[in-house]
């Protein structure tokens, strides 16, 4: 099998990448001992040469075969190099244009030299300058990438208290405890994942619900990790959806005809049901519960992924769920992607009172500091990370437990979302 168009129109991309950013690295060290130049040289090409290389081999290696944690790593760090180097070519093309403009003021101004036109910043022209720039902040960009890889496992404990009008009285003090994204098949690490759980327990949540995305793609990705995520326990139990992930839609099923339907995938999708009871966890498929305590009661709603945005599944019925709790005066929605909230929730259902989603990951990448929260998951999402108000709805949108595509986190750590109504 020969690569296809679109293998060769991406090593054409590579190759002029590269030949571009050579030209900062190459003006970076023109002045540097010959040793020094042909290092560089080598490192930057030996490289960019063995990415090339991968994207040739692709149709003959059986990328599919390979080991899930080996090939989030490498596919990491391919997208961070092109992704640095991206940002490198921002400089150099501000640079570039900036001479250009410069040519064309010394041709038509010949009174005016060149080399005050250039003029210098510290001792070094412009063009140095911003050469250097755009190198230290590729680099720096790929630097923390591979450094968001030592966070994956880094669980951080989110704390809030929320209060509720309607909240009956009984229920004051309650704790949940709230999970997402567990993304199972990503998970190399067994200690850091009990350690993970181990976190979850020692807040003593009154509730635990986990909004969906227990597996990457198959239900057998939980095998190895039943006996961990089994220990996750709450007195008032465990409730759990399904998101996007779970109903296996990205995964290659050999049986799979081009109308779309597969048997192995719809059996994959039973199996990860059952996976769910034997957690101990009560799966809510389009469905509620009347939690009761002291006299008081408050409905938990739970529904299948629903996504106000095309290219994900929309199966869940909140219709369904609704019919039968609408009188309870306090309510709790499970629903795992957060533009339900948005598109559905919040027009038609003024009275769930809360509603608990995940999906976003917040990309995985971000900052979040006092006075600054930002992250490319914001140019997707209205609702992205944290907590969200409109009137007296409430929506929290949980930053996953687990990791996906990229194996780490920078900025935006894996949570554990403790919420204490009162």
């Amino acid at each position: 099998m020969r690569p296809g168009l679109n293998s060769i129109i991406l090593v054409v991309f590579l190759l002029l990448l590269d030949l571009y950013v050579f030209q900062a690295v190459r003006a970076m060290v023109y002045m540097s001992l010959p040793r020094v130049r042909t290092i560089a040289y080598v490192a930057y090409w030996s490289v960019s040469a063995v990415c090339i290389i991968m994207v040739l081999l692709l149709p003959y290696i059986h990328w599919h075969s390979w080991p899930a944690q080996l090939k989030s790593y490498l596919m990491a760090i391919f997208l961070g190099l092109v992704v640095a180097k991206l940002l490198a070519v921002v400089f150099l093309l501000i640079d570039d244009v900036r001479r250009g403009i410069v040519w064309l003021i010394h041709r038509f101004s010949p009174a005016q030299s060149t080399a005050a036109a250039e003029g210098a910043v510290n001792g070094i022209s412009r063009s140095q300058f911003l050469s250097r720039l755009g190198l230290i902040a590729g680099g720096s960009l790929f630097g923390t990438l591979l450094y968001g890889f030592s966070n994956k496992y880094n669980y951080r404990v989110h704390k809030l208290k929320l209060a509720f009008k309607n909240l009956p009285a009984s229920f004051r003090g309650l704790r949940i405890v709230q999970i997402s994204d567990i993304h199972s098949g990503s998970f190399a690490n067994h200690e850091a994942v009990a350690k993970g759980v181990a976190m979850i327990n020692a807040q003593k949540a009154d509730l635990i619900l986990f909004t969906g995305d227990l597996v990457n793609d198959r239900a057998d990705e939980m095998t190895q990790w039943m006996e961990v995520f089994s220990q996750i326990k709450a007195p008032m139990g465990v409730y759990s959806t399904l998101g996007n992930h779970d109903y296996g839609d990205y995964y290659p099923w050999p049986d799979k005809t081009p109308a779309g339907h597969s048997e192995m995938q719809q059996k994959n999708l039973e199996r990860l049901k059952a996976v769910h009871g034997e957690l101990g966890w009560k799966l809510m498929m389009n469905e509620s519960v009347v939690l009761e305590k002291d006299g008081g009661q408050i409905a938990l709603l739970g529904v299948e992924n629903w996504s106000a945005i095309k290219r994900f599944p929309r199966h869940g019925d909140l219709r369904r769920a609704y019919d039968g709790v609408n009188h309870i005066p306090f309510k709790i929605l499970m629903s795992h992607d957060p533009t339900h909230w948005d598109a559905q929730i919040r027009p038609e259902y003024p009275d769930i009172d809360l509603t608990l989603a995940g999906h976003t990951h917040g990309m995985q990448f971000g900052v979040e500091i006092p006075g600054l929260k930002w992250s490319p998951a914001q140019y997707f999402y209205k609702e992205w990370a944290g907590l969200y108000k409109a009137g007296e709805q409430r929506l929290y949108v949980n930053r996953g437990f687990g990791f996906l595509g990229y194996p780490g986190r920078v900025g935006v750590l894996p949570e554990i979302t403790v919420i204490d109504l009162v």
